[in-house]
C-alpha cells in the first residue's frame, strides 16, 4: 500500500507536471499564432478581431509579457457573476458555482476535522496491536482505523458526522435557493426566443385520409382555439444528412489536393483508392474526388426528391407554436388527450439544443431502446471491474508479494515501488476512464433523447453510476481484497468483517493519488489544450486557405457536462465519506476545487462556447447526487463502526440518513418545480409587457423559420452557392444586365410575398426553396396552389389568429 514516501513521489510528479503545463500555457497563450486556440470564445462573440499583422508575426517578441505569465489569473477572476451570465450563459455560471459550493462545504469541515479528529485518531494506537495481521502506513494512523474497538472516542466521530451533515445540508439549501432564484430571474429577463412560444408534440396518431400536418392543425385548432398559432412538421432527413456530410469530407480532401497541386504545379497528386491509400488502383486524386463528388451530387438530389415527395418522410412529431407564452405553458404542462400515450407535449428545446437525428425514432421503440441500453450499461459497469481490479493490484503490492514472492526483487526497488504505488494507479485509472464518456454519450443517443442538454444529463447519470460502482466501491472492495489477501486466506471467517472494517479507511491513500493525477495535473492539462492546439495547427497547415477556413479550424468545445459533472460529484462523495473516516484526504480535495474553479473560469470566459442554454436544468441532478453521497457516507460510517464494537454510539447514526432523506424531499418539493415547470403568472406578465412595448409584433414572421429542419437550411445554402457560382461565371458584358434582372426578380418576389401575407404559402423557384404556409381556406392564386402541392408543408398556420 502507498506510504507517505509514495505519496510524496506522487505529489512531486503531479505538482511538477501541473507546473510544466501551466508554464507552457503561459508561454503559448501569448503567441499570436495560437490566439484562436486559447481565445476562440472571444472571436465567436466578436470581442476579438483577427490581427493580420500578428498572424504574420507568429512569435511574440515582447519580453515583458513573458514575465507576466500569471496575468491570466486576475483576468479570470475579474468578471462578475452578472457579467459572466451575460457573456457565457447561466449554465456556465451555475457550473462554476458547484466548485465554490465544494469550497464552502469542505473548507470549514477540513478545519474542524484536522483540529478535532486527527488528534483523536492519532492517540488511538490500535494499529500497533494489529501490525502482524493488517498492513498499514503512517497515514493510516490518522484515520478512524487507529481508534481502539469499543472506545468511547467514537462518540466524537458520531458528533462530527452530525455536524458535517447539518453543515452540508445548510449549504445545499442555500445554494438550491440561490440557483432556483437565478434560474427564474434569468428566464424572466431573457429576451424573446422561439422556445418560449413552442412545445414539442410526440406520438401523433395517424388518421386515414389526413396528413400529419392536417391532423395536428385540426387537433390544436379544436382544443386550443384562442392561442394556437401554427406548427412545424418534422422530416426524417437523416440519410440525406449523412450524404451531405460524406460530400463535405470529399470536398475537404479535394481542397487539400488542389492546394497541394497549386504549391507544386509540376506534379499532380496521385494515390490509391483503397483504405488509407494502401491498396486499390492508382488514380489522379483531383479527378478522382471530383468524379466521386459529382456522383454523390446525383445521389443527394435523388434523396432530396424522396424526402420532399414521400409522405412517410414526415414523422409523427411536430413543433407547435402559440401566440403567447401563456398558451405554450398551458399546453406544455397539461395532458392533451384522454389516451395518455398520444399527443404527448413538452417544452420544446431551444432550436440549437435540438438533436434532430433522434426526432425520427418511433415513439413506441423508445422504451425498448432504454431497456436495452440499461442492460448494456449494467454489463459495461461490471466489465470495467476487471481493469479496476488490475489497477488496485498495482496500488497494493504487498498483497501480491505474499502470493507471488518471485516478483519481490523487482517490486522492492525503492524507485520502482514508489512509482508503482504513488503515481501509476491513479494514472492507469484515468486512462481507463478516458474513452468512457464517449461510449456513454453514444448509448444516450441510442436511447432517443431529442435535445443535447438531455443527452448530456443522461450521460452524466450513467457516468455517475459507473464512477460510484467502479471507481469508489470497486476500488475499495478490490483494494481491500488485495491488501488483506493473506488475512482472507488464513483468518477464520468471523474475523473477515473486522479486517475489512479496519482496511476500508486505508483506501484513502489510493484516492489521494487519483485526486492528484485527475484533479491537479489533469486540470492543468485542461487549460493547456494540447489536442485542440495540435489539430488547429495541422488544419492551418494543410486545409486553411481563407479567413473563414481559419474560423472553422477553431475548436472551442463546450464544458462537457456529461463528463465533468460526474467527476465533480465523485469529489463530493470522497470528501463526505472520508471527512470522518480519514480527514487527511480533505486538503487534497480543497486544492482541487480551488484550482479547478480558477481554470474553468478562465476557459469559460475565453474558450468554451456552450452549444445550448438550459438555464441550469442540471442542478436538481447535482443536488440529488450530493445527497446520495451523504447517504453513502452515513452507511459507510455505520458499517465501519459496527465492526469496531461501538455498540453504544453506532445506533445513534440511524437518524442521520432519515434526516437526510427528509431534507432531500423538502428541497425537492420546495425548489424543483422551478426547474420542471414555468409559472403561469410569470408567462402572463411577460406577455403583457411585450404587448405593451411591441403592440405591432408579428409572431408569425418571427417564428416561421425558428424550428426549420436542417435539411431545408442546407437547401438554402446550396441555392446561395449556386447563385453565387452563376453570378461569378457570367460574362462581363452581361454583368450589368444580369444584376438588373436579379434585382428586378427579387423586388417582384418581395412584392408578391408582401401581397400574400394573409396566405400561408411562400414559393420557391428552381433556385429558391418554397416555404409553404398551408391554410384551411382557398388560395387566391390557383397556379401557386398547384405548384405547392408538389412539396411538403413547411409551416402550418392557424388562420383564425391574427398577429
Amino acid at each position: 500500500m502507498a506510504t507517505l514516501q509514495d505519496l510524496g513521489v506522487s505529489a512531486f510528479i503531479n505538482i511538477l507536471g501541473a507546473f510544466v503545463f501551466l508554464l507552457l500555457f503561459a508561454v503559448l497563450r501569448i503567441q499570436p499564432i495560437n490566439d484562436r486556440v486559447y481565445f476562440p470564445k472571444l472571436y465567436i462573440a466578436g470581442k476579438r478581431a483577427a490581427d493580420h499583422r500578428g498572424a504574420r508575426r507568429a512569435i511574440n517578441l515582447n519580453l515583458c509579457t513573458y514575465f507576466k505569465f500569471l496575468s491570466w489569473v486576475p483576468g479570470a477572476l475579474r468578471m462578475t457573476q452578472t457579467e459572466l451570465i451575460h457573456h457565457a450563459g447561466l449554465d456556465s455560471a451555475v457550473y462554476l458555482r458547484i466548485y465554490t459550493l465544494g469550497l464552502k462545504i469542505f473548507l470549514p469541515v477540513m478545519v474542524v476535522a484536522l483540529l478535532v479528529l486527527i488528534p483523536v485518531n492519532v492517540s488511538g494506537g490500535t494499529l500497533l496491536n494489529l501490525r502482524k495481521d493488517v498492513m498499514f502506513s503512517d497515514i493510516d494512523k490518522l484515520s478512524i482505523s487507529n481508534v481502539s474497538p469499543g472506545s468511547n472516542r467514537f462518540f466524537i466521530h458520531l458528533l462530527m458526522a452530525y455536524v458535517f451533515t447539518f453543515w452540508t445540508c445548510f449549504m445545499l439549501y442555500k445554494e438550491y435557493s440561490n440557483v432556483a432564484f437565478m434560474r427564474l430571474h434569468f428566464l424572466a429577463s431573457q429576451k424573446r426566443s422561439a422556445d418560449q412560444f413552442t412545445v414539442i408534440v410526440r406520438n401523433i396518431p395517424r388518421v386515414s385520409s389526413h396528413s400529419t400536418s392536417e391532423t395536428v392543425d385540426e387537433f390544436f385548432r379544436r382544443n386550443h382555439p384562442d392561442h394556437y398559432l401554427g406548427q412545424q412538421a418534422v422530416y426524417n432527413a437523416n440519410r440525406y444528412a449523412k450524404l451531405v456530410k460524406q460530400k463535405e469530407r470529399l470536398q475537404n480532401w479535394l481542397d487539400y489536393y488542389q492546394l497541394k497541386f497549386e504549391r507544386h504545379p509540376e506534379k499532380r497528386p496521385t494515390g490509391r483508392t483503397g483504405c488509407f491509400g494502401f491498396y486499390g488502383r492508382q488514380v489522379d486524386q483531383i479527378d478522382y474526388h471530383r468524379a466521386r463528388i459529382s456522383e454523390l451530387d446525383k445521389r443527394i438530389a435523388s434523396e432530396r426528391q424522396r424526402v420532399l415527395n414521400d409522405p412517410k418522410a414526415i414523422m409523427p412529431v411536430s413543433f407547435v407554436t402559440f401566440d403567447s407564452r401563456w398558451g405554450a405553458v398551458v399546453c406544455a404542462q397539461t395532458q392533451q388527450s384522454k389516451n395518455p400515450t398520444q399527443w404527448l407535449t413538452n417544452w420544446a428545446p431551444e432550436p440549437r439544443d435540438v438533436y434532430w437525428q433522434n426526432l425520427a425514432i418511433p415513439f413506441f421503440s423508445l422504451s425498448i431502446r432504454k431497456f436495452l441500453i440499461s442492460i448494456a450499461v449494467f454489463a459495461l459497469v461490471f466489465f470495467y471491474m476487471i481493469p479496476i481490479a488490475f489497477v488496485q493490484s498495482l496500488a497494493n503490492l504487498e498483497g501480491i508479494e505474499r502470493v507471488a514472492p518471485f516478483l519481490r526483487p523487482v517490486i522492492e526497488v525503492k524507485v520502482v515501488k514508489s512509482f508503482l504505488q504513488g503515481f501509476l494507479p491513479g494514472l492507469a485509472l484515468k486512462l481507463f476512464l478516458y474513452i468512457l464518456p464517449t461510449v456513454l454519450m453514444i448509448m444516450s443517443k441510442v436511447e432517443g433523447y431529442v435535445s443535447l442538454s438531455s443527452l448530456e444529463r443522461r450521460t452524466a447519470s450513467k457516468y455517475y453510476y459507473f464512477m460510484l460502482v467502479n471507481v469508489f466501491l470497486g476500488s475499495i472492495i478490490a483494494g481491500t481484497a488485495f491488501e488483506q489477501l493473506d488475512s482472507f486466506f488464513h483468518d477464520p471467517p468471523s474475523q473477515i468483517p473486522r479486517t475489512i472494517g479496519v482496511a476500508v479507511p486505508m483506501k484513502a491513500t489510493f484516492f489521494m493519488t487519483y485526486i492528484m493525477v485527475d484533479g491537479w495535473a489533469g486540470i492543468a492539462n485542461e487549460i493547456l489544450r494540447v489536442k485542440p492546439l495540435v489539430i488547429y495547427h495541422l488544419k492551418n497547415m494543410f486545409i486553411v486557405k481563407t479567413e473563414r477556413d481559419r474560423e472553422r479550424a477553431m475548436d472551442p468545445r463546450s464544458i462537457s457536462l456529461g463528463e465533468n459533472l460526474p467527476s465533480l460529484q465523485l469529489y463530493f462523495l470522497l470528501g463526505l465519506v472520508y471527512a470522518v473516516v480519514t480527514p487527511i484526504l480533505l486538503p487534497f480535495i480543497i486544492v482541487f476545487f480551488a484550482f479547478a474553479y480558477l481554470v474553468y473560469r478562465h476557459q469559460i470566459i475565453n474558450v468554451y462556447n456552450q452549444e445550448y442554454e438550459s438555464a441550469a436544468a442540471f442542478w436538481p441532478q447535482v443536488h440529488s447526487r450530493i445527497i446520495a453521497s451523504l447517504l453513502i457516507s452515513h452507511v459507510t460510517l455505520f458499517g465501519l463502526m459496527s465492526t469496531m464494537k461501538a455498540a453504544y454510539s453506532t445506533p445513534l447514526l440511524i437518524f442521520l440518513p432519515l434526516l437526510t432523506i427528509w431534507f432531500h424531499k423538502y428541497c425537492k418539493s420546495r425548489f424543483e418545480p422551478a426547474f420542471r415547470k414555468y409559472p403561469l403568472e410569470e408567462a402572463m406578465e411577460k406577455d403583457r409587457m411585450e404587448h405593451a412595448s411591441e403592440p405591432s409584433l408579428n409572431l408569425k414572421t418571427y417564428l416561421a423559420n425558428a424550428y426549420l429542419h436542417p435539411i431545408f437550411q442546407m437547401f438554402e445554402q446550396e441555392d446561395q452557392k449556386e447563385e453565387a457560382t452563376i453570378e461569378v461565371r457570367i460574362d462581363k458584358s452581361e454583368h450589368q444586365q444580369q444584376q438588373q434582372h436579379v434585382r428586378s426578380s427579387h423586388s417582384q418576389y418581395e412584392e408578391e410575398t408582401s401581397a400574400q401575407t394573409h396566405c400561408h404559402h411562400e414559393e420557391r423557384t428552381s433556385s429558391q426553396y418554397q416555404y409553404q404556409y398551408q391554410h384551411q381556406y382557398e388560395y387566391q392564386h390557383e397556379e401557386t396552389h398547384m405548384r405547392s402541392e408538389q412539396s411538403p408543408p413547411h409551416f402550418v398556420y392557424h388562420p383564425g389568429v391574427e398577429h
